[in-house]
């Protein structure tokens, strides 16, 4: 998703949404985000919580690039697009970047990128961390991230 700061240049976020606990597990912001950059934040992310077993993406240039593809072969992720002009493939997405578009972009005027990137990342905080989802069982994706931690632990105790 892209938004303009006070001075009219544009800028970029790229969400990372882990589709299980729909927790925002990255908002890069940035005026340009290409496949190198893509890899670096995906590997900041696994180191953290894994290499997933598959990633669903848009078509856009930045998830389509050399070095985003090279990333996938590299860690053996399966990567699966969505069809083109059809976002709804990937609903739950498009609906957290209408979310963040509403209740952040749409009411913030940003000086700088700095600024962007601060106000967008307390949103991200707030919305991982306060905002219960019904589709989560009354619980936040933070919290439903916890829980599904704290039960594979159960299922592996013998």
């Amino acid at each position: 998703m892209s938004d303009a700061l006070e001075d009219g240049r544009r800028f970029r976020v790229l969400n990372v949404i882990d589709d299980f606990s729909r927790e925002c597990l990255a908002a890069v912001v940035d005026t340009s985000i290409g496949g190198a950059r893509v890899a670096r934040e995906l590997d900041r992310i696994a180191a953290l919580r894994g290499y997933p077993c598959m990633v669903v993406s848009d078509n856009g240039t930045e998830l389509t690039s050399n070095a985003r593809l090279k990333w996938q072969k590299d860690r053996q992720v399966e990567w699966h697009y969505i069809a083109p002009g059809k976002p709804m493939q990937n609903g739950f997405v498009e609906s957290f970047n209408g979310r963040l578009r509403d209740a952040c972009l749409n009411e913030h005027l940003f000086a700088n990128l700095r600024h962007a990137h601060d106000l967008i990342e307390a949103w991200r905080d707030d919305y991982n961390h306060h905002r219960p989802h019904t589709s989560l069982d009354g619980l936040t994706p933070w919290e439903y991230h916890q829980r599904s931690k704290e039960d594979q632990n159960l299922n592996r105790a013998y």
